[in-house]
C-alpha cells in the first residue's frame, strides 16, 4: 500500500479505501513488529473508534489530512493517553492533546500511538528506554537513532504515513538517517510547545518524520500556527509558508567542511558516500564552498559541556530529586551533572554562543545550505551498551549546534552503506528557511529515486511546482538613483548590488519634473509615441524592498516597466498628473544625458 499523505488521500477520494479499512490493516501489521520495540502505548481498537467515527460524516475532500494515521513521540500529550517521556514513574494522563497534536487531528489524522523514545529525550541512540532499545528499521541489530527511535521507525515501516518526534541535539535527524526517511527539524518557534514535555525548553522543537518531501510540506503546513501561550512562540514568516514550496531549479551554492574537519569514526563506506553525495549535489548545478567548520564544531560542544544540562534538569528537576533510581543510569548520569554548574558558567556560555553564532551567520549567507553528513557513522546496539555516552556523543557531531544556533535543517536519504544500512545528509540553514530546504530537498529525492523508508515502495513523482528561488528584487531606476547620483546611497545602504545597464523597450516618454533638489524624472509609457529610455537595474534583498519602496514619494510609485528585452521588472514609475506642466526630455534618452547638457 501506497502509505505517503498523497498515496492514501487519492485511495480515499476514490473510494477504494476507507479509515476503518486502513486501521485494520495497521492494526494487524503493528503486530508483526513487536519485537523491534517501537510503541509505549499503542492505541486499541476502541481507543481509535472516536477518531474513525468522527470521519464516517466528513469527506476526503473536506479535510486535507482525512483519515491519515500517524503516531506521536511519548513526550508529546494525546488528550486520555498515559504520556510518559519513557519514565514509568513520570506518567500523567493529560486532559488535553498538545496543540500541535490538535492541530493535526482537527485536519483529519488519525493518531495510532505513543512511540518509544530515549527517556526524557537524552540521547542520540533509541537504546535509553526501560521499554526495550527501539530497533533499526532495516536491521534489528543495529541502533533506530534517537532519541525520537519508535517515531521514525513506525514510519519507515509503513506503520504511519508521518510521525511526531522532537529535536533538541538532533533527536529528529539522526533517526531519519537511520531510517531512510525525512526528517524535519523546523525553525525554533513555529510549532507550538504546549504540551510538550520539555528537555531544553528554550532549544526544544517538535520535529516531523516523513517519506517524501511533499508530504513533509504538507504536514508541515497542519503544525505550524503562533501560539500565545508558547512564551518560545515565533510567527511564520511569509516567504516560509507551505506556497513557498517546490522543485528548485537553475544552479544554487552549497557549503561543506573542509576535509580535515569532517569525521566519520573510521566508517570509509560512509565518507565515500559522503565524498559521492557533494559529488552529486555539483552535477545537479551546485557551486560548492568549502568552509571552515571550527565554529560550528565549538557551538556544539556548549550543549552537554555547557549550561544547558542545567534547563534538562530543571526539566526533570521534581522526579530526579525526589525519585532519582526512576531514572535509567545513564539519564542519571548525564543530568545530574548539572548541579555542578553556576550562573557565571551560564553567562560566560552565552558569550560564547554569541561569537560563534555570528561567525556561522556570516558564513552561511553565502550560500544556500550547508551540507554536512547528518551522522558520521552508525553503531549495533551491543556497541552502544558497551560505550553508551562516548559513541552517543559520537552522533551529535554534526547536529548538536542546530537549536543553539537558531537553525533550520532537513535530514534526507542519501543511498545505502556496505552494510546494506541506510545513511543521510542533512540541509542546514538560517531560521525561517524551512521551506526553502524542503524544495532543495525535494529535488535530491526525486534525482536520487530512493524506495520508501523500509517499505520498497518506489518514490512517488512530486508533486511540486518549479520556482526559482529569488532572495533579492530586481529594481529598474531610471533618475536620481542611478549609480553615482544623488540619491544611489538608499540603494547602496541597503546593500543593493547594480546588477545591469540596459534600456527601456521603445514605449516611454521622459520628464523632468518640477522641485528638488534632488531633482528627479519621471517615466511614462506610451507606447504609440514612446522611446528608449537608459536605465539601470539593482537587485535589493526582498527584506528591502518594502522599506525601500514605502519612502518613495509622490509622484513617483513603483510599477513594472518593459525593458528592451522583453521582461518586465519592477521600477520607477510616474503619475500622470505630474508631467502636464513638466519639460519632457525624451529626446535625451536618459537622465544623465540631461543633467550633463543642463550642466
Amino acid at each position: 500500500m501506497d502509505m505517503t499523505v498523497a498515496g492514501l488521500t487519492r485511495a480515499y477520494r476514490s473510494g477504494e479505501l476507507t479509515p476503518d479499512l486502513l486501521i485494520e490493516q495497521i492494526l494487524q501489521r503493528c503486530a508483526h513488529y513487536t519485537d523491534w520495540n517501537i510503541w509505549i502505548y499503542r492505541l486499541t481498537r476502541a481507543e481509535l473508534e472516536p477518531y474513525i467515527a468522527a470521519l464516517r460524516t466528513k469527506s476526503p475532500q473536506t479535510l486535507p489530512l482525512y483519515g491519515i494515521p500517524f503516531a506521536i513521540k511519548d513526550n508529546i500529550d494525546l488528550a486520555g493517553i498515559p504520556t510518559t517521556a519513557a519514565c514509568a514513574a513520570y506518567t500523567y494522563i493529560p486532559r488535553e492533546s498538545a496543540l500541535v497534536v490538535q492541530h493535526l487531528i482537527e485536519a483529519g489524522a488519525i493518531p495510532v500511538g505513543k512511540t518509544n523514545m530515549d527517556q526524557f529525550a537524552t540521547g542520540l541512540v533509541g537504546t535509553r528506554s526501560p521499554w526495550g532499545a527501539c530497533r533499526n528499521a532495516f536491521n534489528p541489530k543495529y541502533i533506530s537513532g534517537g532519541s525520537s527511535s519508535g517515531s521514525a521507525v513506525a514510519t519507515a515501516l509503513g506503520l504511519v504515513s508521518f510521525a511526531l518526534g522532537t529535536d533538541t541535539a538532533g533527536s529528529g535527524r539522526v533517526p531519519a538517517a537511520f531510517n531512510n526517511i525525512i526528517g524535519v527539524k523546523p525553525t525554533r518557534g513555529i510549532i507550538s510547545l504546549r504540551g510538550v514535555v520539555p528537555a531544553c525548553r528554550s532549544l526544544d522543537c517538535v520535529s516531523l518524520f516523513a517519506l517524501t518531501s511533499d508530504d513533509a510540506n504538507t504536514v508541515l503546513h497542519h503544525m505550524t500556527g503562533f501560539d500565545t501561550q508558547d512564551p518560545y512562540a515565533r510567527p511564520l514568516a511569509f516567504n516560509n509558508n507551505h506556497r513557498h514550496y517546490g522543485m528548485p531549479l537553475g544552479e544554487f551554492s552549497f557549503g561543506v567542511p573542509a576535509a580535515s574537519q569532517l569525521e566519520f569514526f573510521g566508517d570509509h563506506p560512509a565518507q565515500r558516500l559522503f565524498n559521492t553525495t557533494v559529488a552529486r549535489f555539483e552535477a545537479l548545478g551546485g557551486k560548492k564552498q568549502i568552509i571552515d567548520f571550527t565554529a560550528f564544531q565549538h557551538a556544539a560542544q556548549l550543549l552537554y559541556d555547557g549550561p544547558w544540562l542545567a534547563e534538562r534538569y530543571v526539566a526533570i528537576e521534581s522526579i530526579i530529586t525526589a525519585q532519582p533510581g526512576a531514572l535509567l543510569p545513564v539519564i542519571n548520569t548525564i543530568i545530574a551533572a548539572a548541579v555542578k554548574l553556576s550562573a557565571t558558567d551560564t553567562f560566560k556560555a552565552f558569550h560564547q554562543l554569541q561569537y560563534y553564532r555570528t561567525q556561522t551567520d556570516t558564513l552561511l549567507r553565502n550560500f544556500d545550505f550547508l551540507l554536512t553528513p547528518t551522522s558520521g557513522t552508525i553503531y549495533t546496539i551491543d556497541q552502544i551498551h558497551s560505550d553508551p555516552i562516548g559513541l552517543n556523543r559520537r552522533l551529535g557531531y554534526y547536529t548538536n549546534f542546530m537549536n543553539l544556533l537558531d537553525y533550520a535543517a532537513i535530514a534526507l536519504p542519501a543511498g545505502f552503506l556496505d552494510n546494506g544500512l541506510p545513511w543521510g545528509i542533512t540541509l542546514t540553514s538560517h531560521a525561517m528557511q524551512d521551506r526553502k530546504l524542503l524544495g532543495f530537498a525535494n529535488r535530491w529525492q526525486q534525482v536520487l529515486q530512493l524506495p520508501l523508508g523500509a517499505t520498497q515502495s518506489p518514490l512517488p513523482p512530486s508533486r511540486a511546482t518549479p520556482i526559482t528561488l529569488n532572495t533579492t528584487v530586481p529594481v529598474v531606476v531610471c533618475g536620481a538613483h542611478l549609480d553615482g547620483l544623488a540619491l544611489n546611497w538608499q540603494l547602496r545602504e541597503r546593500g543593493a548590488l547594480l546588477a545591469e545597464k540596459t534600456t527601456t523597450a521603445k514605449a516611454y516618454r521622459f520628464y523632468a519634473l518640477a522641485g528638488g533638489p534632488p531633482y528627479r524624472p519621471g517615466l511614462i509609457r506610451d507606447a504609440h509615441q514612446g522611446a528608449m529610455i537608459e536605465v539601470e537595474v539593482w537587485d535589493i534583498s526582498a527584506q528591502e524592498f518594502g522599506g525601500f519602496v514605502a519612502a518613495i514619494p509622490a509622484p513617483l510609485g513603483m510599477g513594472k516597466i518593459e525593458l528592451a528585452d522583453g521582461r518586465w521588472l519592477p521600477g520607477f514609475i510616474c503619475e500622470a498628473y505630474a508631467v502636464l506642466d513638466a519639460q519632457e526630455i525624451t529626446s535625451y534618452g536618459g537622465w544623465r544625458r540631461f543633467i550633463a547638457d543642463k550642466t
